[in-house]
């Protein structure tokens, strides 16, 4: 029997784009278009990320967000209603699925021809193009969306992907392969502490995780050999090499939006290593503090960018949290108290991941 679908439901949109700002609304329940599914989500994650949009932040972002947009990319629900053409798509009714960062491609453009649909030109951004997962209900492209696994509880699942899957990628990019040091800068944040307990559990890599001292427990328990606290740190690339036989790490993840981070990155890879930037700092962009050419050519080291993981990315990251490699430290928070999650954003106050209870 079909479920009972309701004609209003409960969002959360970005009431005063610009400021820090969230409301609480009423919105009409939509009907799925062509080749779409429409989606009773149960959970959100909150990642760094709806921060930069929802305060205009991101200098990257062509447009200001647009006033009343619902937020979020890390959603999970269950699909309640199939449109036109989805006849022949991989998912059927009353399946638990997922909504990532990038709601839908083209798959026609050059970069989704060459496999790389996370830069698709065409790209429509969940909580900023369409809207997103702040709410009760969403539609999405049948054939974008990520099943998730059975037995991985949707609260757990919803930052996999994002957080999850952006770390995912990230660490492959960086060409570090089990046994060779990565240093992840930001390391107790929501994809931080995922991103530790991917390399270390899942390919294992040696971590050495660095955050403010307050998020040390966390760290370590992500499975990082050591930590550094960036805030009594007297010369972080003297330490790094202290732990990595006095050369430096092979590679260095900034899963971080700070600017400070991205200042002292470079001086932490030994010779080849690899540099991957993750995290966007909000407001001015800044050049990475020591990538000048010479050394850049002397020691032939990488800078490497990395936007978001492909489906299939998705898909591996999800089924190593069902298989228990990954496991996200969160609280549960509800709808109404975005604002407030937000401002613990704004004040680094947040270890791990807040996820909102949307039933």
């Amino acid at each position: 029997m079909s479920e009972s679908i309701p004609k209003t439901y409960k969002a959360c949109v970005y009431d005063k784009p610009g400021t820090l700002s969230t409301k609480v609304v009423d919105l009409e329940t939509p009907e799925p278009g062509y080749g779409q599914v429409l989606i009773r989500l149960t959970h959100s994650g909150v990642c760094h990320s709806d921060y930069g949009v929802m305060t205009n932040s991101w200098a990257i972002l062509p447009k200001p967000t647009e006033v009343n947009q619902v937020g979020g990319h890390e959603g999970v629900g269950h699909i309640v209603k199939m449109g036109q053409g989805t006849e022949t798509a991989n998912v059927k009714l009353g399946q638990r699925v997922g909504i990532k960062w990038i709601a839908g491609i083209c798959y026609s453009c050059p970069t989704c021809l060459q496999g790389r649909e996370g830069l698709c030109f065409n790209q429509k951004i969940s909580g900023y193009h369409v809207p997103g997962t702040f709410q009760q209900y969403v539609l999405s492209a049948a054939d974008y969306v990520t099943p998730v696994p059975d037995g991985l509880d949707s609260a757990a699942a919803a930052p996999m992907l994002c957080a999850g899957v952006t770390t995912y990628a990230g660490i492959k990019k960086s060409g570090a392969y089990g046994g060779d040091w990565i240093v992840i800068m930001g390391a107790g944040g929501g994809l931080g502490h995922i991103g530790c307990q991917i390399a270390a559990r899942g390919f294992g890599i040696r971590v050495i995780g660095i955050d403010h001292g307050s998020k040390r427990d966390l760290v370590l328990a992500s499975g990082a050999e050591h930590f550094i606290d960036h805030t009594s740190s007297k010369d972080l690339a003297a330490d790094v090499k202290a732990l990595t036989e006095g050369i430096g790490a092979h590679a260095v993840l900034v899963m971080t939006a700070a600017n400070g981070a991205y200042a002292s990155a470079m001086t932490l890879l030994r010779p080849t290593g690899t540099l991957v930037c993750i995290g966007i700092p909000e407001g001015e962009l800044k050049p990475i503090g020591s990538a000048a050419p010479g050394p850049i050519i002397a020691l032939e080291q990488r800078v490497v960018g990395s936007a978001i993981g492909t489906r299939k990315d998705a898909i591996e990251t999800m089924q190593m949290a069902a298989r228990g490699i990954v496991k996200t430290h969160f609280r549960l928070a509800k709808m109404e108290e975005l604002s407030n999650i937000f401002q613990e954003m704004e004040d680094g106050k947040i270890q791990g991941r807040v996820v909102l209870d949307l039933q």
